[in-house]
C-alpha cells in the first residue's frame, strides 16, 4: 500500500497544482497529487495547448489563402480540419506525458480520483476510498465553462470550447456566443477554414475587458476579415429548427429583435469555479461567489489550507495559476513568499490579430485622477511587421506623467503575446518608458515598436 502520510497534498493536477508540487519537492516536501483526469489540467489537455495549436493550424491555412500576396500562386490545395484536430492531441499528449515524467523525477505521488476533504489536514479520495494526512492543503481544482439562461450547454448543438476541440468538421455556419479570450480565439481557427462565424456579444464592444482603443481596432479587422459580429447583443433563447441540426438563437440588439441561425452554438461567456463537492462548507472555508477566498499568500481562512489557480477567481490564466501555486508552497514552506502583483502579469489572446496587455486601461487611469501620459506607435512603419505581411495595429503605454511609472501597456498586431516579456519585466522592476526607450532594440525586429511606443510617451517617437 503506498504512504498516506504526507507533508503536502495538492487536489488538482493543473498549471497551478503539478508546478506547486515541484516547487515542494524542490524544498524537500513529501508531496501528493490527487487527479481525477490527466495531468496538465484544463491548459494542457482541452484549453491553452490544443487551441494554439489549432490556430497555428489555422494561420498556415490563412497564408495559403493569401499566397498571392507572397507572389505564389497556389491552383487548388485542401485543408483537413480533421488532421488539425489530431495534431492538436498528439501536441497535448506530449505534454502531458511530460508532465508525468517531472511527477516521476521529483519523486511525487499520484492518487487517481476525486478527493474531498474531510478534516483540516485530511483528503479523501473517493474512488479508492484512501485517507491522506498532511499538515497543510492546496486546492487547485480550476473551473469549467458556464453558460447563461436559454442556452443551456447540451454537448452536441449548444457546446463549450471543450467539445469544440473534438469535432473533426468545421461548424457552418457558427455562431460565438461571447467575445473574450476563448470566444475570438475560435473564430480565428475555424474563419480560414471556410466557417461562416458570427459573434454575439452582450458588452458594447469585443474583448471588452481590453483597452477600448484596442477593442475597436480589433473590431476593424474583424471586418476586414468578413467575420460578422453583434454588440449589446443578448441571446434570449435558443430553439432547434424542427427535423434539421439548425439551431436558432433569439437575439435582442438595439435595433430590435432578430433570429441568427447556426449548424451549432459555442458559448464561451467566462468560468466557474470547481469549488463544488470538495468538503469547503464542512470546514468553514470561506467563499466569494463560488470562488474561494483567498489572501496575498493564497491562504484560505482555515490554517494550513492553500487555494490557487481559476477556483480563486483572481485571474484565470495559467501563467497566473503556477505563479500563484509557487506563492502558496513557498509561504507555508516559511521561505520569503511573494505576493503577485496581478497588475504586472500580462493577459493574452491568441486571436489574428493578437492581443496582448497588463495593467490600466487607459479608462481605469484616469479615474485614478492623476495626470497620465499616453505613448502609441503602429506596426505599419516597422519594417519588420511590413516584411512578414502583418503590419495592422499598435503598442501603447500609459504612464504616470510625473513619476514615470508605467500604469498600462495595450497591444494590438504581428506577436504581440511574445512581446509581452519585456513590458512585464519593465513593469516588476518598476522601470519608466525613457528607460525602455534607451533600450537598443535589434533591427528589424517588432520590438522596435516597444522602443517607439516608448519614446512617444514624451513626444519623441523617431519614425512617425
Amino acid at each position: 500500500m503506498p504512504d498516506t502520510q504526507f507533508d503536502l497534498i495538492i487536489i488538482g493536477g493543473g498549471p497551478g497544482g503539478y508546478v506547486a508540487a515541484i516547487r515542494a519537492a524542490q524544498l524537500g516536501m513529501k508531496s501528493a497529487l490527487v487527479e481525477r483526469d490527466n495531468l496538465g489540467g484544463i491548459c494542457l489537455n482541452w484549453g491553452c495547448i490544443p487551441t494554439k495549436t489549432l490556430i497555428k493550424n489555422a494561420e498556415v491555412v490563412d497564408t495559403f489563402n493569401h499566397a498571392k500576396d507572397f507572389g505564389v500562386t497556389v491552383e487548388k490545395f485542401s485543408a483537413d480540419y480533421g488532421s488539425a484536430i489530431d495534431r492538436s492531441r498528439v501536441v497535448s499528449n506530449r505534454l502531458v506525458k511530460g508532465v508525468e515524467f517531472l511527477m516521476k523525477k521529483n519523486k511525487i505521488e499520484i492518487f487517481k480520483g476525486d478527493a474531498v476533504l474531510t478534516a483540516r489536514d485530511q483528503v479523501q479520495v473517493k474512488q479508492s476510498g484512501q485517507t491522506l494526512t498532511a499538515k497543510n492543503i492546496i486546492i487547485a481544482t480550476g473551473a469549467r465553462p458556464r453558460s447563461i439562461p436559454g442556452l443551456d450547454l447540451d454537448g452536441k448543438n449548444v457546446i463549450s470550447s471543450r467539445e469544440a476541440l473534438e469535432l473533426k468538421d468545421v461548424p457552418n455556419p457558427l455562431v460565438i456566443v461571447g467575445a473574450s479570450a476563448i470566444g475570438v480565439e475560435f473564430a480565428t481557427i475555424y474563419h480560414p477554414y471556410g466557417a461562416d462565424v458570427t459573434i454575439l456579444e452582450a458588452l458594447p464592444h469585443l474583448l471588452p475587458k481590453e483597452d477600448e482603443e484596442v477593442s475597436v481596432e480589433f473590431e476593424k479587422q474583424m471586418q476586414r476579415k468578413g467575420i460578422q459580429f453583434k454588440t449589446n447583443a443578448k441571446v434570449e433563447k435558443a430553439e432547434k429548427s424542427g427535423t434539421r441540426s439548425e439551431i436558432k438563437l433569439h437575439v435582442t440588439t438595439p435595433q430590435g429583435s432578430e433570429i441568427v441561425a447556426a449548424d451549432k452554438v459555442l458559448v464561451a461567456v467566462g468560468i466557474q469555479p470547481n469549488s463544488e463537492n470538495l468538503g469547503l462548507e464542512a470546514l468553514g472555508i470561506a467563499l466569494e461567489r463560488g470562488a474561494i477566498a483567498v489572501n496575498e499568500f493564497m491562504q484560505t481562512n482555515v490554517p494550513g489550507i492553500y487555494a490557487i489557480g481559476d477556483v480563486t477567481m483572481k485571474l484565470a490564466l495559467a501563467h497566473v495559476a503556477s505563479a500563484q501555486g509557487i506563492t502558496a508552497v513557498e509561504h507555508l514552506a516559511n521561505k520569503i513568499a511573494r505576493p503577485l502583483d496581478y497588475n504586472a502579469i500580462p493577459r493574452c489572446t491568441y486571436s489574428d490579430p493578437q492581443v496582448a496587455s497588463l495593467g490600466l486601461t487607459e479608462a481605469q487611469a484616469r479615474e485614478l485622477g492623476g495626470e497620465i501620459a499616453i505613448g502609441k506607435f503602429p506596426f505599419r512603419v516597422n519594417g519588420k511587421a511590413l516584411g512578414i505581411n502583418n503590419y495592422e495595429g499598435f503598442i501603447k503605454i500609459i504612464s504616470d506623467k510625473k513619476y514615470g511609472e508605467i500604469l498600462g501597456v495595450h497591444m494590438i498586431g504581428p506577436e504581440v503575446t511574445d512581446l509581452t516579456g519585456e513590458f512585464a519585466l519593465a513593469k516588476s522592476m518598476e522601470m519608466t518608458p525613457l528607460e525602455l526607450a534607451h533600450a537598443v532594440h535589434a533591427h528589424p525586429s517588432l520590438t522596435e515598436v516597444i522602443g517607439e511606443a516608448a519614446l512617444a510617451t514624451y513626444g519623441e517617437a523617431i519614425h512617425m
